[in-house]
């Protein structure tokens, strides 16, 4: 499954200092039983807290979590 637009783009991902890991490019999500797992269009971004209700996709939570990246 593509991560939008981005037909042969390379993936690549950005961590926010204080936020979830962003996806770009061409990816494909899997799940722990091999299960591809539908992304969204456009850069997906992906829970680093813990606290997300919609895991493995960020829903702010971070922000009231005040979540710090691990050292």
């Amino acid at each position: 499954m593509s991560g939008g637009d981005y037909a042969s783009e390379a993936a690549t991902i950005t961590v926010c200092p204080q936020g979830p890991l962003l996806l770009r490019g061409d990816f494909e999500i899997v799940d722990a039983e091999g299960q591809s797992i539908e992304a969204r269009q456009g850069p997906v971004a992906l829970c680093r807290c813990g606290g997300s209700a919609i895991k493995p996709f960020c829903d702010g939570t971070h922000k009231l979590m005040k979540f710090e990246r691990p050292k």
